[in-house]
């Protein structure tokens, strides 16, 4: 698996011209394990969704190579009440493979279920997503990022409200990614999995605070930071003042 260089280049992502994240500039190298952390409101789901391609920059730009990347975003974004399997949701895995108008791969259900088995949940595929836990609903999100065998792969609190056998299982997973050289980037809360498991971390208060080596970003005075940037902002804040600036020139 060769992964590409993600390179963020002064990138700025706004919500109605009021930034999520701001000037931020730095890369994700080729097949790197990096945890996105910082406090709630700091830009992390939104930096996701711009490397994803889902959330355009208002200012800078996100450079990927033209890489396929495969997002997991969180759970409480995805709403479980459609009537559908556990294994048509892996399939959907192989959209981008299989297009909007052709038949999915003549392998593409086996794949589907050996993908299940992979993450635990053989035998699950008939299973409708509603009758799942939240552990079990995740693991089949894990098969389907399988199935889509991205080189760049975005994880949004994928441990979140998931019991720690399952954290383990997916964890593993994870570490496979890794092995395989993928570039891998998560957005994670967990500071004791992060110093554990990943050697990059990007801590992130709407402005980049900190990007490197795990040890070298998570020191107590950064932290710090984050918490007293965390505490100052305003729910009405200005919009970007640099943006404003070269919006008139």
């Amino acid at each position: 698996m060769t992964a590409p260089e993600i390179r963020l280049a002064d990138l700025t992502v706004s919500h109605e011209r009021r930034p999520a994240v701001h000037h931020v500039s730095g890369r994700f190298a080729p097949g790197s394990l990096t945890a996105v952390v910082g406090p709630n409101g700091a830009g992390k789901t939104t930096l996701l969704r711009a490397i994803a391609g889902l959330h355009p920059p208002a200012e800078g730009r996100v450079e990927t190579g033209g890489a396929r990347i495969a997002l997991l975003p969180q759970q409480a974004a995805l709403d479980r009440g459609f009537p559908v399997s556990c294994l048509d949701v892996v399939l959907f895995g192989l959209w981008v493979e299989a297009g909007p108008f052709r038949a999915l791969p003549r392998d593409g259900r086996a794949r589907a279920v050996a993908a299940l088995e992979a993450v635990g949940l053989s035998g699950f595929g008939r299973r409708p997503i509603g009758s799942l836990s939240a552990g079990q609903f995740q693991r089949v999100l894990f098969a389907r990022l399988l199935l889509q065998d991205a080189p760049v792969i975005l994880l949004d609190e994928p441990f979140n409200a998931v019991d720690a056998r399952t954290a383990a299982d997916l964890l593993a997973v994870v570490r496979r990614w890794h092995g395989e050289r993928r570039t891998v980037i998560a957005v994670l809360h967990d500071l004791d999995l992060v110093r554990r498991e990943f050697p990059e971390t990007l801590l992130l208060a709407r402005d980049c605070l900190g990007w490197g080596p795990t040890a070298e970003v998570l020191t107590a005075a950064n932290r710090l930071r984050a918490r007293m940037m965390a505490e100052a902002w305003a729910e009405e804040a200005v919009p970007c003042a640099r943006g404003a600036v070269r919006d008139a020139a």
